[in-house]
């Protein structure tokens, strides 16, 4: 079972500005959805700003021990303008 915060930490540990925010989807601690928030992802797709945040988290989906992990990913000005 993993831990939410584990998570969290190794995604905003890999992007050095990211702000995560993730959640346990089914209570089971192998489902999560993550919201990330990094000025990094400017000028990215959507498939380059996935493989920025699994790149941390490999291990974890090699054992199975995350089975999913749902994504949204903004730069911080498309989050303004989504959330405000």
């Amino acid at each position: 079972m993993v831990d939410p915060t584990l998570i969290r930490g190794r995604i905003e540990a890999a992007i050095a500005d990211a702000e995560a925010h993730v959640i346990d989807a089914t209570g089971c601690g192998d489902h999560f959805a993550a919201r990330v928030i990094a000025e990094a992802f400017a000028g990215r797709s959507p498939v380059e700003r996935h493989r920025m945040v699994y790149a941390p988290l490999q291990d974890l989906l090699a054992t199975g021990e995350l089975h999913a992990l749902q994504l949204e990913t903004y730069t911080p000005a498309e989050w303004a303008g989504v959330s405000g």
